[in-house]
């Protein structure tokens, strides 16, 4: 009986850990590009993976070309992870 109580919590714990380090798909529309910073603002919507409402923030670009395939006005899909303790953008494209 234990052995199943301990079983049953490790699955949970490890189910925990995997959900938590999903990347969070999204959408929404940039409204700056700093690439001085490293860094993309996106008026986005929701964003359950991370537990996220409909805002407006500041992302930091995952890598340079990130910086240069978007500007203010573009919509945008996005995929966001946490990165070392920062919500980082893994990636990012403009929508169809």
């Amino acid at each position: 009986m234990k052995f199943r109580i301990l079983s049953a919590a490790l699955l949970a714990i490890i189910a925990g850990a995997s959900a938590a380090q999903t990347p969070a798909t999204a959408s929404g529309k940039v409204t700056k590009v700093d690439a001085a910073a490293g860094k993309i603002t996106i008026d986005h919507g929701p964003i359950k993976a991370l537990d996220m409402p409909a805002m407006t923030m500041v992302f930091k670009a995952g890598n340079e070309a990130m910086l240069k395939a978007v500007k203010a006005g573009d919509r945008v899909t996005f995929v966001a992870d946490r990165v070392n303790g920062q919500i980082t953008l893994v990636r990012i494209e403009k929508a169809k």
